[in-house]
């Protein structure tokens, strides 16, 4: 009887407490949102990237973001060459009933057309990388030193991938669209291939011991797939990872150039889908997400695609960040530009990845979800970076977190991780210091994770302590997120002098402490949101 009662006064405190974080966060919104379009109109004047909108009447819109600018303006002449790619291969799929070999040439083709026409004669120098890559695996997949081979050559061209010399190469071969977005990309699955087809010559003994249990059916291994999926991100120290390289082997044994490339330059395919996935889906179309569900995938990013112009017109955040008017603006300011940063970004990748995984359901490729979560509804960075560009982290699970030993060397595997993460995007000063800052930032949170899983709350006022305490951690991971990501793209590394002495002045403390309380209150909606997803479960 005691401990119904203790558990119906919890309940009811719990939500007489979500409706005062309700409140203060509508509250913070109202401000935030008041506070950016006064910021908008202030000073449009002064700032670059600002072209005339269409949306609102008497509004500018920001487009200072250029990958952005650039997907925005092709999204109707995507949709239409997608449209006729995808009618055209359904069609050669049922007139000639073309199988894995067959529709990985058709896209192939397909792929390389469009690819000509948006990159120019910059594809000739992509696909002379690809090859060379392609080679270097056949020659060296079973050698000891092969990851040294792979990750040398790999690391090689990123080193490169800066915008000077993408500006060369393109003003010398040509094309209408930016290369550079590709190369990153086609880099990623040039060494997973790689790193698949040296691990399927190298488990020879469990292979066998795999082909006996299943009797060599490869039915039985595509249905089982997805389990294999499953249990290589929750628990890949153990051999479970081995089964999942054998269903890889599978598709490897009749591998061939023209697979490798189609899964290459696959046109849809910006989300890191793997190439045993790609395969099989060409095979058998997915199943998974029905025509209807696929339809209302396509609505939602039609909304999101009007909240992401209402933004712009309305707070130009980006353009903000890219001038230096932050050195003249408050700490209240600087922050409510970094948040609304950080949101725009979200915002553009969630609507340029979920763009290209619609299309590519709609050819029965099953790509992952590259952001499952709302960036405002994480409150620690392991789960933040869990969801932002998903495939992603799994793609570098896969192969820098486990070959690099898994959780048994976590703190160093981080940084090795984020480095990498920051050259791959681009060899920037801003860049490394964004990744150096989250691995510091890092440290605390896994301290904390690891004292949370010895302490054992033994009362209802223990889980209350426990809770609030989790809530303060999660308001100081939020603002060093926060802070990273203001050093790495707002205020770059040479502003982190600039940002101490703003917030740690008279003037800063307040907005300092402002912060750090509505994160808090941020905290606890969030987890008042993980215990209805628990109940509804």
């Amino acid at each position: 009887m005691a401990t119904s009662a203790n558990s119906s006064k919890s309940g009811n405190w719990k939500r007489k407490e979500l409706w005062l974080l309700v409140i203060y966060a509508i509250v913070f919104y109202v401000i935030i949102i008041n506070r950016s379009l006064q910021l908008s109109r202030d000073y449009y004047k002064h700032l670059s990237g600002l072209r005339p909108g269409w949306l609102l009447a008497n509004h500018l819109n920001d487009v200072s973001d250029a990958q952005w600018r650039n997907f925005r303006g092709n999204i109707p002449v995507l949709s239409l060459v997608f449209g006729i790619f995808t009618l055209l291969a359904y069609l050669m799929k049922a007139s000639f009933d073309l199988r894995v070999r067959g529709m990985s040439t058709v896209w192939l083709l397909f792929s390389l057309a469009y690819l000509s026409y948006l990159h120019g004669a910059c594809i000739v120098f992509i696909l002379s990388i690809a090859t060379g890559n392609f080679i270097l695996v056949k020659i060296f997949a079973q050698k000891e030193y092969f990851p040294l081979i792979v990750w040398s050559y790999n690391i090689l061209f990123l080193l490169c991938n800066n915008g000077h010399f993408w500006k060369i190469t393109e003003a010398a071969l040509g094309g209408t669209y930016a290369s550079i977005l590709m190369f990153v990309t086609v880099v990623l699955r040039m060494i997973s291939f790689g790193f698949d087809y040296h691990w399927t010559n190298r488990e020879s003994h469990f292979d066998q011991e795999i082909r006996i249990w299943t009797g060599n059916s490869l039915g039985q291994l595509i249905s089982l797939r997805s389990i294999i999926n499953v249990v290589i991100f929750v628990n890949p120290e153990n051999h479970a990872i081995k089964f999942y390289r054998f269903v890889t082997a599978s598709y490897f044994g009749g591998l061939s150039f023209h697979i490798d490339f189609h899964y290459i330059v696959y046109s849809c395919g910006l989300c890191k889908t793997s190439i045993e996935d790609m395969n099989h889906h060409l095979d058998v179309p997915q199943n998974a997400i029905s025509v209807r569900n696929v339809t209302l995938y396509g609505f939602r990013w039609i909304l999101s695609m009007i909240l992401m112009e209402l933004m712009t017109h309305l707070c130009y955040y980006n353009a903000f960040a890219k001038s230096d008017l932050w050195k003249h603006l408050s700490p209240m300011d600087v922050f409510i530009i970094g948040y609304g940063v950080l949101n725009f970004m979200w915002l553009k990748f969630l609507l340029i990845w979920r763009f290209f995984r619609f299309w590519s359901l709609i050819n029965g490729i099953e790509a992952p979800e590259n952001m499952p979560k709302c960036i405002n509804n994480c409150h620690n960075l392991e789960g933040f970076w869990k969801n932002w560009h998903a495939s992603f982290n799994k793609w570098l699970v896969r192969y820098i977190y486990i070959p690099l030993g898994g959780s048994k060397k976590k703190l160093l595997n981080v940084w090795v991780i984020f480095t990498f993460v920051a050259i791959w995007h681009d060899l920037e000063w801003k860049l490394l210091s964004w990744a150096w800052l989250t691995c510091l930032f890092f440290i605390p949170e896994l301290v904390f994770k690891s004292a949370g899983k010895a302490f054992q709350a033994q009362s209802s006022f223990g889980v209350c302590i426990f809770r609030e305490l989790s809530a303060v951690a999660g308001a100081v991971t939020i603002t060093c997120l926060m802070v990273a990501n203001l050093v790495g793209f707002v205020v770059g590394p040479g502003g982190i002098n600039w940002l101490l002495s703003s917030f740690l002045h008279k003037e800063g403390l307040p907005v300092l402490g402002g912060m750090l309380v509505t994160f808090y209150v941020g905290t606890k909606i969030m987890f008042h949101i993980d215990e209805a997803k628990q109940r509804l479960s």
